[in-house]
């Protein structure tokens, strides 16, 4: 498997630091890392973010720290698409907010953290 560099919030990294690799210079609230199973990661991440509250599109892009929106987009839609984030709108807005799956999916990988 392939590892990539990616940016994680400091909070992600401390919860799953078994994706890690190496950590690099913090940035703000991120670190930059290279990390495993990126995909799943960046799963992590926005389900990380939808644990408190909702969120608004913008602000969901800006806290998961997924730099590129393209790849921002792709992992949105597949957690929409296997119902660990529900839509709807509000207003002009967009509201994303985590579901029971959702939860349960990243409750499963926070067990093993603790």
């Amino acid at each position: 498997m392939k590892t990539r560099m990616t940016y994680i919030s400091v909070e992600v990294a401390d919860h799953f630091a078994d994706f890690i690799i190496k950590r690099d210079e913090q940035v703000l609230d991120a670190v930059k890392t290279r990390a495993r199973d990126f995909s799943t990661i960046s799963i992590l991440k926005l389900l990380y973010q939808l644990r408190g509250s909702s969120m608004t599109f913008s602000d969901l892009y800006v806290k998961s720290n997924i730099r590129m929106k393209r790849s921002f987009l792709n992992y949105l839609h597949l957690c929409v698409s296997y119902s660990f984030v529900q839509k709807e709108p509000r207003g002009a807005n967009m509201v994303y907010s985590i579901t029971d799956k959702g939860r349960t999916m990243l409750d499963l990988f926070m067990q093993k953290s603790n």
